[in-house]
């Protein structure tokens, strides 16, 4: 039964997103703060969590910085963010520090049921179908899922690991947003570029020497993104 944190500070939302997920039988542990959250997720309780839903407007410390501070102890722990307004500077704000996928409240709950059904996919060790690579100091272990640049390793969060693993699948090939959002997010509604852009932005700082010049992960402007390297 996948265990999912619930950190929403609103006690009827809370409480309403707790009955609707345990009747879909996940496993759920709750937060009213983000101080809350963090004290569980470091507690003996922390390892049971499979997913982090998480609302940006929290009392004290605000949902991104929380955010950050999961991705922090954690590359590996999906992360769901709750919007209540939509706004454009809310969501890239979140996506940058680290949220793997986000939905704006109110939220039904075949949306919210099927957004983390998407995540623990993401977070499963799945795509395995091509060959390792060792290109120019990237080195990709696909039966391992690790990554290291240069001898180092490279830790990637579940979205991140994947978009990697689908766009160096196929070295050469043109992948539209649209495309990427349905084979990594599993997101054949309601999708969002904004995702796409923000996980190959998190993922360059990463494994790119000079992000802003990337050599592997390279935008076809108008069309989408190709693996490189050049």
């Amino acid at each position: 039964m996948p265990h999912v944190l619930l950190i929403e500070d609103d006690t009827s939302v809370r409480d309403g997103m707790e009955l609707v997920l345990r009747r879909h039988g996940y496993g759920v542990d709750t937060a009213a703060t983000g101080e809350q959250a963090l004290a569980l997720l470091a507690g003996e309780h922390g390892a049971r969590v499979e997913l982090a839903v998480l609302d940006l407007m929290l009392p004290g410390m605000d949902g991104f910085e929380v955010c950050r501070r999961i991705r922090a102890r954690s590359a590996a722990l999906p992360v769901i963010m709750l919007t209540a307004r939509g706004d454009d500077h809310d969501i890239v704000t979140g996506l940058e520090a680290g949220a793997d996928d986000y939905v704006v409240k109110p939220v039904t709950a075949p949306v919210l049921e099927a957004r983390i059904r998407a995540a623990l996919r993401r977070a499963e060790p799945a795509l395995r179908r091509a060959a390792d690579a060792d290109l120019a100091g990237l080195a990709i272990d696909r039966a391992g899922l690790t990554v290291t640049r240069d001898g180092t390793p490279v830790p990637l969060p579940p979205t991140e690991l994947r978009l990697l693993l689908e766009l160096s699948a196929s070295p050469g090939r043109v992948f539209t947003r649209e495309q990427l959002l349905a084979s990594v997010w599993d997101h054949t509604f309601l999708g969002d570029s904004r995702l796409v852009d923000a996980a190959v932005g998190r993922l360059r700082a990463k494994i790119e020497e000079v992000p802003a010049r990337p050599r592997y992960v390279q935008t076809v402007r108008g069309f989408g993104y190709r693996f490189g390297p050049l």
